[in-house]
């Protein structure tokens, strides 16, 4: 099984058009990070989660020829705004694309992108939506996932974890009841937006006390926004088991 780490960025302290901060200067690769989404792969399925703004542009650069299912973490636009791409995805397979989520972010897109369900005309996206719920654990093709619940400031937010691999982006905090699904981690990949304290997000000292309590193999520190610097220099400040993940990256689990 593999995972792609399609975008690491937020819109949260994004610079502005012709920013001349040293993350918008970088030469490093690294630095150029589009919003937060993965690809997971298997033999049977190509599985994205979330599809934001910069999903079509994702898709191209990663050469995904085939997207088997969309699963939402949760509702807000950074993750949610490409969903229309998901068309030619239709026109090829010739065949309805299935989103994973919330009844409440079922019921967000369904107002969002009132065109692809109240007045449905040819060539507009086509949708299954199947239901996920915190604790019930469900199968996409091969790929065994157990959602985890935990809140985005009061937003209820739907990581999960798939093997010993755990995701969680917008964390701010979580219930006792649902860390379970965080032991023995082999990778945990967690959300981190500055250096100071947020009211929705985690900052970086705050993720490091959790990574310190979970106590996984390894880290990956993702949803990063510009207040946080550049790859190299940040990175070089991090615990040996904390990484920076970077648009592109890949991962066997």
């Amino acid at each position: 099984m593999k995972i792609t780490f399609l975008g690491t960025g937020t819109s949260q302290g994004i610079p502005v058009i012709a920013c001349t901060c040293e993350v918008c200067q970088s030469s490093d690769k690294k630095d150029k990070r589009s919003r937060v989404s993965i690809l997971i792969s298997t033999e049977q399925k190509n599985l994205v989660i979330d599809t934001g703004p910069d999903f079509r542009t994702q898709m191209l650069e990663n050469q995904v020829n085939r997207l088997d299912a969309v699963y939402f973490t949760h509702e807000h636009r950074d993750h949610t705004a490409g969903l229309d791409d998901i068309r030619p995805f239709n026109f090829k397979q010739k065949s309805d694309m299935p989103i994973y989520a919330s009844k409440q972010v079922q019921v967000s897109l369904r107002k969002s992108f009132d065109y692809i369900f109240d007045n449905p005309y040819p060539g507009i996206p086509k949708i299954i939506f199947h239901d996920v719920t915190k604790d019930k654990s469900f199968w996409i093709g091969d790929i065994h996932i157990q959602p985890i619940e935990y809140f985005h400031a009061h937003l209820p937010v739907l990581g999960f974890r798939v093997k010993n691999f755990a995701y969680l982006t917008d964390f701010k905090e979580i219930s006792a009841d649902q860390e379970k699904y965080l032991k023995d981690l082999d990778v945990l990949v967690l959300s981190v937006v500055q250096f100071t304290p947020h009211y929705s997000h985690l900052h970086l000292s705050e993720a490091l006390d959790y990574i310190n309590k979970w106590k996984p193999k390894i880290t990956y520190l993702t949803h990063l926004s510009h207040n946080l610097g550049r790859h190299e220099a940040l990175e070089f400040d991090l615990p040996a088991h904390v990484k920076l993940a970077f648009d592109g990256m890949t991962l066997e689990i």
